[in-house]
C-alpha cells in the first residue's frame, strides 16, 4: 500500500484545522459589523486563487482598519489559520 506524501496529507490537515477554527469562531465573526458569511477555502490574491487554505470572511465591503470599531476588526490570522477577507457586496436571496 502506498504511503501518502506530505503534499497529499498537508492540504487535508490544513482543511481540517480551518474547519475546526471556523466552527469555533463563526458566531463571533458573524456578529462583527459588515460580516456576511464565514467559510473555508483558498486565498484569492490579485483575483487569482492560491494554494493557501484560509478562513474566508465575506464582508459587504472592505473598510480601512481606522474606520472600524476595535470589536469589529477581523484579525489576519485566527489560531494559526490565515484569514482572507473577501468583499461580496450585498447578498439577497433570489
Amino acid at each position: 500500500m502506498k504511503t501518502p506524501s506530505e503534499f497529499e496529507t498537508k492540504p487535508i490537515a490544513a482543511y481540517q484545522k480551518a474547519i475546526a477554527v471556523k466552527e469555533k469562531h463563526e458566531e463571533a465573526l458573524l456578529n462583527k459589523a459588515n460580516v456576511m458569511g464565514v467559510g473555508v477555502g483558498l486565498r484569492t490574491r490579485a483575483g487569482e486563487l492560491t494554494d493557501e487554505m484560509v478562513l474566508v470572511v465575506m464582508v459587504t465591503r472592505k473598510v480601512p482598519r481606522a474606520q472600524l470599531a476595535p470589536e469589529d476588526f477581523v484579525p489576519p490570522e485566527i489560531e494559526g489559520v490565515p484569514v482572507d477577507i473577501q468583499e461580496v457586496g450585498h447578498v439577497r436571496a433570489g
